[in-house]
């Protein structure tokens, strides 16, 4: 049974840094699309960034390139989310998800959330000014 847990959540101070991690299993990810999903109060579920681990490319929403990096490490299954120089506006919860038929340019061109297959519970992230 595939299953996603996400952790390293919590409250910074504008310009800190968090790592996300999503701990996945049920089955072999490194075919698998993965995305990380982010929704702030009153806002819609917006994609944050998004991996092929199959082919190692990764997109990025404009609002954190250059600030977020997104991998996934292959040994111990485990999708990351390096965020640095946040911002109040990345306050949200943040969602991990995996799809094994998005692949190549669809999953690099921001997918929206339903077509993920499986999903986190979740972890929070609040930035303070």
């Amino acid at each position: 049974q595939v299953q996603l847990v996400e952790s390293g959540g919590g409250s910074v101070q504008t310009g800190g840094s968090l790592r996300l991690s999503c701990a996945a299993s049920g089955d072999t990810y490194s075919t698998y699309c993965m995305g990380w999903f982010r929704q702030a109060p009153g806002k819609e579920r917006e994609v944050v960034a998004t991996i092929d681990n199959s082919a190692g490319i990764t997109s990025y929403v404009d609002s954190v390139k250059g600030r977020f990096t997104i991998s996934h490490d292959s040994a111990d299954n485990t999708l990351y989310l390096q965020m640095n120089s946040l911002k109040p506006e990345d306050t949200a919860m943040y969602n991990c998800a995996a799809d094994p038929s998005l692949l190549g340019p669809i999953c690099v061109s921001f997918p929206r959330w339903n077509e993920f297959n499986y999903w986190g519970q979740g972890t929070q992230v609040t930035v303070s000014s």
